[in-house]
Order: C-alpha cells, then sequence, then structure tokens
C-alpha cells in the first residue's frame, strides 16, 4: 500500500443499492501510516476488516463528504483506532449561496445526510495532508454535496461521488448544485490525472473522456428539459417521468436531478419559477 509505487487497498461495503451500485468503496493507502479515505456505513463487519488490513497502523481517517454511506462509520473507526477524522466540514457545509438561501426557505432535501457526523479536523482546497510514504491534496469539489472532496495523490484522484464509475451521480438540492458540480468536473479535467479512484465502482482509466461525457450528459439533460418545458409550464416530478427511463423507484432521484437543473436554468435566465421555489414548483421556459 505505498503512497508512490503501489495501488490502494479495497474494501468493498456491503451496502449495494440501485444508488450505491455494488457498494461504497473504502481504500487503505500507506503501510507504516495507512489512511482510510471513506470509511463507509457504520457496519460492524466492514469495519472489522478495515481495521485487520490497517493492521495497527490506521493513521488518518478521511472522508470525502457527509452521506451515511461515506461517513456513517467513521466515529466508530476512530474509537477502534485512535485515528482522527478529517473531512471539509459537516453535512451542511460548503454550500452555495444560493442552495443556503433555499435550504432556509424550506427546500427539502437531505437524502443520505449524516447529520450526526463533525470531523476532528478540518481540510481547506490546497490543504496537503502527509503519512510516511504517502501524501495527499485535498480538493474542494462541490456538486453532488456542498462539503465534497476530492484527494489528488500524485497523478490519481480519489473522487468520492463526484464521478462514479457505474452511474452519473446524484445532485439533489439544496445539498447537490448542478453548477458547482459542472466547474468540479471541469477542474478535475484541467488536472489531466492518470486515473479517477471512485468510491463506487472500478477505477476509471481515462478520466478525459469520462468526465467529458459527465459534462455533455448534464447539457443535454438541460436541452430535455428547456424541450419538455415548450409543452407548457411543469415541475420537476413531471418532467422526471417524461424525460427519464428509469425503474420507478428511481423515479424521486431523478426528480431531484431534474430539479437542479430547473434551478440552474432559473440562475441563468433560461426559465421562470411560477411558485415559491422548492420540488413542487412549476417552471416554464422563456
Amino acid at each position: 500500500m505505498d503512497g508512490r509505487t503501489k495501488d490502494p487497498l479495497r474494501i468493498l461495503a456491503p451496502n449495494p443499492s440501485p444508488l450505491t451500485g455494488p457498494g461504497t468503496t473504502t481504500f487503505l493507502l500507506g503501510e507504516r501510516d495507512v489512511a482510510v479515505i471513506d470509511p463507509g456505513p457504520d457496519d460492524p463487519g466492514h469495519l472489522a476488516a478495515i481495521v485487520e488490513a490497517g493492521q495497527g497502523r490506521i493513521s488518518h481517517i478521511l472522508v470525502t463528504h457527509a452521506h451515511l454511506d461515506h461517513s456513517a462509520g467513521a466515529r466508530t473507526l476512530s474509537k477502534m483506532t485512535g485515528a482522527p477524522v478529517l473531512a471539509f466540514g459537516d453535512a451542511l457545509s460548503g454550500r452555495s449561496p444560493m442552495m443556503r438561501r433555499l435550504a432556509d426557505e424550506g427546500v427539502g432535501g437531505g437524502e443520505g445526510l449524516d447529520l450526526r457526523f463533525a470531523p476532528d479536523l478540518t481540510l481547506h482546497d490546497g490543504q496537503v495532508i502527509q503519512g510516511e510514504g504517502w501524501d495527499l491534496t485535498a480538493l474542494h469539489t462541490p456538486g453532488h454535496s456542498g462539503g465534497h472532496l476530492s484527494l489528488l495523490w500524485g497523478d490519481r484522484i480519489f473522487c468520492g461521488d463526484l464521478v462514479m464509475g457505474w452511474s452519473s451521480t446524484i445532485i439533489s438540492p439544496p445539498d447537490g448544485d448542478l453548477a458547482d458540480y459542472l466547474r468540479s468536473l471541469d477542474r478535475l479535467a484541467q488536472m489531466r490525472p492518470r486515473r479517477l479512484l471512485p468510491a463506487h465502482g472500478d477505477t476509471i482509466e481515462d478520466p478525459l473522456t469520462r468526465l467529458t461525457e459527465l459534462a455533455a450528459h448534464r447539457r443535454q439533460r438541460s436541452g430535455q428539459i428547456l424541450t419538455a418545458l415548450r409543452d407548457g409550464p411543469a415541475d420537476a416530478a413531471m418532467l422526471a417521468g417524461r424525460i427519464y427511463d428509469v425503474a420507478p423507484v428511481l423515479l424521486p432521484a431523478a426528480a431531484r436531478n431534474v430539479l437542479a437543473h430547473l434551478l440552474a436554468l432559473t440562475d441563468l435566465g433560461a426559465v421562470a419559477a411560477l411558485d415559491p421555489l422548492g420540488p413542487g414548483t412549476r417552471f416554464m421556459s422563456l
């Protein structure tokens, strides 16, 4: 698990689902000082596997963002190992002014938020975390959540849920912000990493292609929404039913994604809200 020459150890949490794919990947990096990235859910078997793999050398617990499938096990793992928990902040940290305003106005969200999460140490953009044989640079990459961090490791990036290896990520306001998401994708693309290491799915061997695909997908989705609104005002759920071809169980998540697009399009002046902003707001094209 040397930070310069070896791939990190992967331990897959037993939490597969339509939104997590095969489950959350916990990474272990280093040999004498072992960094744990995304300890995952508070599952005794999973945490025991992490402790066993760490061989008593776990020195850092890093959390990309405060969603339960990434952060819920952090405090228990810290108690088991004595290692501090590091993250950008709590579950509400890093929201854009627009998303804070929406939250203040009562716009719901919070799917999967770990509201009990509180790191021992907060990380800022560009901060370097070091252990023997490795170093990581914190990159604030909001979009999926306001406090989302990616971690630069040489020419590779641990990208949490910003980029997933099997699907596009959910963006659910006020926790997620589409404009931030697109900026974060562009930031990673400009860094030209050799590989992306997502928390869900396989390693991404061609990062630039994947990042370009994800940005293009979001722009295409915005185009679909604008086209659908030509037929008349609609809310996010109505639009999701028209433009998504997914199982019914995934339609609520699709509607949250559509709401993220509608809010971004409102900010750009392409659509207008006919009601106070919220999940049931009707929008019209301009």
